[in-house]
């Protein structure tokens, strides 16, 4: 149910109150023109949120990706978390993935047809993928996390929210999960309900309504997970999670924020699990190879190790493994579904709003 998964830590409110009159203090300042928002005449889509990771930023990306790429040219901006470079970087499909961090190399990979691009500062790397000499033919701009980036003015702000960990419900770091004061979502334009029950009834849907109290120029959506066939990453065939998860006892090898709604889905499937958690976006080393071999040797069978696709760019290269784990170690890659028979608007709202912004209609105008 929603707000299952949230903890307060009451002892840590006061700091949360001094962190709260910091982020008051900045917001303030981009609301008083002192700290300037910039906007750009092309298409610019923010994905973000306002908690600390795990609302499914990455799926929800990809699915924009998937509505905009075969009728436009589609660049993906992020700060590329965790990867050991600097500065600005324009991915390729040849480009290691601690150049560009998990996740930007997840996309790349999976829509090397797409521009996937770094950088901290994300002005410049707009700038940069408006250079027609960087990025020909960019037509629209996805910012991946950057909810809180107000440097940029995007055209359409998405909000992002865990139905398991509902703003409304939540404290400010480090009593709870918040990066900014619940009226931040005042900004999005779009607010998504992320990670719903696929059969979450009419009266849940009115309940997480009321309680976020958006206001009329906002657009609610909810969305759940769906996952595609289990793809092993050191050969063979990809196998749909039904044939393969009911009855296996399942080691569940997770380096993501939230990995408890990965884990309860794979529990719908009839499957017993163990849970091996890392730190989101977690460097596995060897000596934690010998950690996830010495784990599942153990396990009685039938068994097989099941990890996410972000978890699966860092566990390629991985030195150490057994090779009963070599074997047995699967990716589960996840899409996200609209519910409420609201896919097509929300496609509409996107799609709509890109037309409308794109260089060529501008042109047109002019």
């Amino acid at each position: 149910m929603e707000g299952d998964l949230i903890k307060i830590n009451e002892w840590l409110l006061p700091i949360s109150w001094l962190y709260g009159i910091g982020v008051r203090l900045r917001n303030q300042l981009f609301e008083m023109g002192i700290l300037k928002s910039k906007s750009y005449d092309i298409p610019v889509i923010a994905v973000g949120n306002i908690t600390v990771g795990g609302t499914g930023k990455t799926p929800h990306t990809e699915y924009l990706i998937r509505l905009l790429k075969e009728k436009h040219k589609v660049a993906v901006l992020s700060r590329g978390y965790k990867r050991k470079s600097r500065g600005f970087v324009l991915a390729s499909t040849d480009t290691p993935m601690p150049v560009i961090g998990d996740e930007s190399y997840q996309m790349k990979q999976k829509y090397p047809d797409v521009y996937v691009a770094v950088d901290a500062n994300r002005r410049r790397g707009i700038e940069r993928l408006c250079d027609e000499q960087t990025a020909p033919g960019t037509d629209v701009i996805i910012l991946d996390d950057a909810f809180q980036h107000r440097y940029v003015k995007p055209g359409i702000n998405i909000l992002l929210v865990d139905y398991h960990r509902l703003i409304c419900d939540d404290k400010l770091l480090p009593a709870g999960r918040l990066r900014e004061p619940k009226e931040g979502q005042e900004r999005a334009n779009i607010v998504i309900v992320t990670k719903c029950p696929a059969d979450i009834k009419p009266m849940g849907f009115r309940v997480i309504s009321k309680a976020l109290k958006l206001y009329p120029y906002q657009k609610l959506f909810f969305s759940t997970f769906k996952y595609g066939n289990l793809i092993p990453l050191f050969g063979g065939e990809e196998v749909p999670p039904e044939q393969l998860l009911p009855q296996q006892h399942v080691l569940l090898l997770t380096g993501i924020a939230m990995p408890e709604q990965m884990r309860m889905d794979l529990e719908h499937y009839g499957s017993h699990i163990t849970p091996l958690s890392f730190g989101d976006h977690h460097y596995f080393s060897t000596r934690d190879a010998a950690l996830i071999s010495n784990t599942f040797a153990q396990m009685p069978a039938p068994k097989l190790i099941v990890t996410t696709e972000k978890d699966a760019t860092r566990l390629q290269n991985l030195n150490g493994l057994s090779e009963e784990a070599r074997q047995h170690l699967y990716a589960l890659p996840v899409e996200i579904e609209i519910l409420q028979n609201q896919q097509e608007s929300f496609n509409e709202n996107i799609t709509g709003y890109v037309f409308k912004n794109s260089r060529n209609s501008i042109l047109a105008k002019k």
